[in-house]
């Protein structure tokens, strides 16, 4: 809940995303997904891949993890039923401007895409 939770050698540490107002704004983002993940009674990550599964046969969540647990948590996201007032809820919550911060640090923004 605070950027000082991080360990040392976390590296979003540096952040933008992790500094100053950014990071409550989006720890609030996140806390919006938190309840509605609880309402559908299901964990955070499977509502939001279950929300990208539903952005259309194109669009294919690639969910990153360490763990085999975590895999099979992941793919307790086919379960999950998002209403149509589900996925207006949510994507009004998260539009395309809703996370604050830029995802990289300057020096390393400015390395993308080149």
């Amino acid at each position: 809940r605070r950027v000082e939770d991080l360990v040392e050698e976390d590296v979003r540490r540096n952040m933008p995303r992790f500094q100053g107002d950014n990071f409550q704004k989006n720890l609030d983002l996140a806390d919006t997904i938190q309840a509605m993940a609880k309402e559908k009674k299901c964990t955070p990550a499977q509502l939001v891949i279950a929300w990208v599964l539903y952005q259309g046969d194109d669009i294919v969540p690639i969910p990153g993890t360490k763990r085999r647990t975590y895999l099979e948590e992941n793919l307790g996201a086919l379960k999950i039923k998002l209403s149509d007032s589900d996925l207006k809820r949510l994507d009004s919550a998260f539009p395309s401007s809703a996370v604050h911060g830029m995802r990289y640090p300057p020096v390393a923004q400015a390395m993308l895409n080149r």
